[in-house]
């Protein structure tokens, strides 16, 4: 475990807790006793070269390691104190709670409104026509889309552009009422001006959510986030707030990675 106050993987009252995570794939590990904490109504960023581990690490934390073959995930992970790794827990209930954005959007090849509707429908979160159009309309008003798409809801939502489309998944994504979400790459397919859009929607939703951002860019990394953990080789070198992680790293690999040394 890292230690000082400020460079440290625990933090006061965090919303998820990792401790002692190891992946390995047939034998092979990818990731290191991991530890670190998320924040209530904090982006924290994982940063680190292509291949360190940090999406092994995002999916660790709604499961979404579980359908690959030959994949083991050892230690403790646990939001508000529930232990998610335990057998007992319902995967499909675990990602509703923890959401996930990908790196390419994934639209439903259904209509807009069905993108929306469908979480809320399947986990039974609504009752009736009314309740559900007012999901939806939230939904997409959180995410910034409504103006946009409230007049062709019956549209496919693989009609929208590519920004658009990721802004979809992630009203998507809040529909069915998460407690964290996790974004895997989400702006790495988006053109500049559709990358600030989403940048903007992220600092947003955290007033509500606990969000996990992987992203390979350190500009965006410093823009969005307020805690920064930087992964090599499978562990986590270093952890703190994103401003002391860019401007006054302890650790000299990454000063050499945010430097462009390497990586």
């Amino acid at each position: 475990m890292l230690d000082s106050e400020t460079n440290s993987a625990t933090i006061a009252d965090p919303k998820v807790v990792c401790r002692d995570v190891s992946v390995s794939y047939s034998g092979k590990q990818a990731l290191f006793d991991i530890d670190l904490d998320i924040g209530i109504h904090q982006v924290t960023s994982l940063i680190g070269p292509s291949g360190c581990g940090k999406s092994t690490f995002l999916r660790c934390m709604n499961r979404m390691n579980d359908v690959i073959d030959g994949c083991v995930v050892t230690g403790s992970i646990s939001v508000d104190g529930v232990e998610i790794l335990d057998d007992e827990i319902d995967a499909v209930q675990l990602r509703r709670r923890v959401g996930m954005v990908f790196q390419k959007p994934n639209p439903f090849p259904k209509s807009i409104y069905d993108n929306i509707a469908y979480g809320p429908r399947i986990h039974g979160l609504v009752r009736g026509k009314d309740e559900l159009d007012e999901v939806v309309q939230t939904s997409l008003e959180r995410a910034g889309l409504w103006e946009e798409v409230k007049d062709r809801l019956l549209q496919p939502g693989t009609g929208l552009s590519g920004g658009q489309q990721q802004r979809l998944c992630i009203a998507r994504a809040i529909a069915v009422r998460p407690d964290v979400i996790l974004m895997d790459e989400p702006c790495s397919a988006l053109d500049p001006i559709a990358t600030a859009r989403v940048e903007e929607l992220i600092d947003e939703l955290k007033r509500s959510y606990s969000i996990v951002i992987v992203t390979h860019s350190m500009q965006q990394a410093a823009r969005v986030s307020q805690r920064t953990a930087f992964f090599h080789l499978g562990i986590v070198v270093e952890v703190g707030e994103t401003e002391q992680i860019f401007t006054n790293p302890r650790d000299e690999r990454t000063q050499g990675y945010i430097t462009g040394r390497y990586g």
